[in-house]
């Protein structure tokens, strides 16, 4: 065990790390998916999924986590 943290605040940050992961590919998924309904062709999906990635707000994701 990483000596920094508790036992309790590493499973909190795999918790949050998680999340994040989670949200990052739903809105990966979406951006993808949103694009290819309008006619984009493949790179430009990708493009918009990445773009979608980035719009992420990770503070609100966090502040999210923590509030539980």
């Amino acid at each position: 065990m990483n000596q920094k943290y508790s036992e309790n605040q590493q499973a909190q940050h795999l918790e949050l790390a998680e999340k994040i992961r989670e949200e990052c590919i739903k809105a990966a998924w979406d951006g993808f998916t949103d694009a290819s309904i309008s006619g984009l062709c493949t790179e430009g999906a990708m493009e918009a999924a990445i773009s979608a990635i980035q719009k992420l707000d990770v503070d609100q994701i966090v502040n999210d986590q923590t509030a539980k």
